[in-house]
């Protein structure tokens, strides 16, 4: 599907990390469609040159893990080499562990938190200097209704996309000046693989999370992949430093018990 001409985002490059699956691949698509070269970033190579494959010809694999912050400057230079110079970056790469606070030890707790702080961090910082220099860039970071409420089991995946909420804030102030525009996306709960593991063993929950859920549903990757599209487009040529909540009721002082009961 063709986006519409406000939407087009001829001769720009993104970097999607997580890119190969899930959100990360809808988000490619969209992008995709709407004219812009994909580089697909993810640990799984077979994922990723599938992923590339169906989205076509402006799409490309590059194995990588943001984990690795020191090969990540490399990466970003791998990727310009491949698709141009990177315009949007969507910082989309993420783990889940769901257990009891008191189960998660410190060495589970900092691996959720590498894989989504210190890496999208560290390739964010990577990517930054090229955007500034252009006067131009979007950067995203998917967040979650998790930052919003209290949701128990997920301490660890909790405290990272909390962090998340701080990151976009405090970039936003340090680079909007400079053209280069960020914000975050906290979706409702998405069909993914990430989402089927957290609750395919958990019928009551899924129940409880659908209840709670306005639209009664859970959505699509592309249906958060048109509200990144929003984000990234010029006609979001003002929006900085924002979240935005697809799917979900915005947070409100006094429900987030009533949320927690999941």
């Amino acid at each position: 599907m063709n986006q519409p001409s406000a939407f087009q985002l001829h001769n720009q490059t993104a970097l999607i990390t997580g890119g190969g699956t899930g959100l990360g691949l809808g988000m490619a698509r969209c992008l995709s469609e709407a004219g812009a070269k994909v580089v697909l970033v993810g640990r799984r190579t077979s994922e990723l040159e599938r992923a590339a494959a169906e989205i076509g010809d402006a799409a490309f694999p590059l194995q990588g893990d943001v984990t690795d912050t020191a090969s990540l400057p490399s990466l970003v230079q791998q990727a310009e080499q491949l698709a141009g110079p990177i315009s949007i970056l969507i910082n989309n790469a993420g783990i889940h562990l769901k257990k009891l606070a008191l189960d998660t030890s410190p060495e589970e707790f900092l691996q959720v938190l590498n894989t989504h702080v210190i890496g999208a961090h560290a390739l964010t910082c990577a990517v930054l200097p090229g955007m500034i220099a252009r006067g131009h860039g979007s950067v995203i970071f998917i967040a979650s209704m998790a930052s919003q409420f209290g949701i128990p089991r997920v301490i660890a995946y909790s405290a990272a996309k909390s962090a998340f909420i701080g990151m976009v804030r405090t970039l936003a102030t340090e680079v909007s000046g400079d053209g280069v525009r960020v914000n975050a996306i906290a979706p409702g709960w998405i069909d993914s693989d990430m989402m089927r593991k957290a609750l395919d063993s958990d019928p009551a929950r899924r129940d409880k999370i659908l209840a709670r859920t306005p639209m009664g549903r859970f959505g699509e990757p592309e249906e958060i992949a048109h509200a990144g599209l929003f984000l990234i487009s010029d006609k979001a040529s003002f929006i900085t430093g924002e979240v935005m909540r697809p799917g979900s009721v915005p947070y409100q002082p006094g429900l987030t018990v009533l949320q927690a009961q999941t």
